[in-house]
């Protein structure tokens, strides 16, 4: 009988191994294939990640391409990300926006301060959890204060504790998340119910018209009277802006609405035109407050606003036609260092030129 030495034994073991191997992958043939499909679609994280102003700032025929969406990093395991707040409603908005966009684009956790929690809670569902101060004291922050648009640098942030700063408020930072921002921005159901039986009253004009279409109009006055013309070199929306704004609205909308906000409701009253009967001041014969003024503008189909953060968040959830106030300062004013229009305004939205002749003639008369 004839007995297999070592060397046919180490073949007949090597013989039987690769056989198993070819079986196996014959087998199991398309689970390595999907997941050689799912390595090569998962970007590696030492990758650069595309410039976020290709995402965010492409145009198509005049308008942004709100399909896009900006590469995002996984979710770190540690890490944690907040913001500084300040500033009031609108500006604390476009905090929260820009905190949430940068740290899914980087892939940290995001949480909110208990003063911005305090402020957006009341008015909104947000979502993101609020940071313990005693947590808030022990962490080892880096500090990073923002400017008023996206950067691709914005993109690439290695910091694992990092606090921001700043006042952004740019499409360019969260436009490509724009349903997830709407969302964490829904009203509270008692703003947006007060709002609209605010508005169902003059919903509907002579018996049997269709119904009417409602223009929110913000009228930003306040401490920008001196903040503007004194440390800018600009203007506030005056009469004939908001006279030319509302008649492009009744150029293209059968009987329109127009519903104004203000913190300077007496200004308005005396410089707004009503003799069409299609103006209403918010707050008439009511008791008022920003966060009711902010949920009338957003029920509205369309807005007017003027300068600031307010009018531009108004105009970003309400969707509609927007027309704003465009060049409000003169070519040198430093403002121009910290704003970019470009960043500011959607590109859909209509501007409408300030009058720069009250700065033009101080500017003269001191010259």
């Amino acid at each position: 009988m004839w007995t297999p030495g070592p060397r046919q034994i180490c073949l007949g073991f090597l013989s039987i191994c690769l056989l198993s191997t070819i079986f196996f992958l014959h087998v199991y043939r398309d689970l390595f294939q999907s997941a050689f499909d799912l390595t090569i679609l998962r970007p590696p994280r030492y990758l650069k990640t595309t410039p976020v102003e290709f995402f965010c700032l492409s145009r198509t025929s005049g308008t942004v391409n709100s399909s896009c969406r900006c590469p995002q990093r996984p979710v770190s395991p540690s890490g944690t990300w907040t913001f500084q707040p300040d500033g009031r409603l609108g500006n604390q908005m476009g905090q929260y926006a820009t905190l949430l966009a940068l740290a899914q684009l980087n892939g940290r956790r995001a949480y909110i301060q208990q003063a911005m929690h305090a402020t957006l809670a009341p008015v909104f569902r947000i979502t993101l959890p609020v940071l313990e101060p005693k947590t808030d004291e022990r962490t080892p922050w880096q500090s990073l204060q923002l400017h008023d648009w996206m950067s691709e640098e914005y993109a690439h942030l290695d910091d694992a504790y990092l606090k921001l700063s700043g006042f952004p408020c740019s499409w360019t930072f969260f436009h490509h998340i724009r349903e997830q921002i709407r969302s964490e921005f829904t009203l509270h159901p008692h703003l947006q119910r007060e709002a609209q039986e605010l508005l169902r009253p003059l919903r509907l004009g002579e018996a049997g018209a269709r119904p009417r279409t409602f223009v929110g109009v913000h009228v930003r006055r306040g401490d920008y009277l001196e903040v503007m013309p004194n440390r800018w070199k600009g203007v506030v929306g005056d009469r004939a802006y908001l006279q030319q704004a509302m008649d492009w609205f009744r150029e293209r909308h059968e009987a329109p609405i127009f519903v104004v906000v203000s913190n300077g409701m007496a200004w308005c009253r005396d410089n707004i035109d009503t003799s069409r009967g299609d103006v209403v001041f918010a707050g008439d014969g009511q008791e008022t407050s920003p966060a009711r003024d902010f949920a009338l503008l957003t029920q509205c189909n369309h807005t007017i606003m003027t300068i600031g953060t307010f009018g531009f968040w108004a105009a970003y959830l309400a969707g509609g036609d927007t027309v704003y106030l465009a060049n409000f300062t003169l070519p040198d004013s430093s403002f121009l260092e910290i704003f970019k229009p470009e960043a500011a305004f959607l590109p859909e939205w209509v501007g409408i030129p300030a009058d720069l002749s009250p700065l033009q003639e101080v500017k003269t008369a001191v010259q």
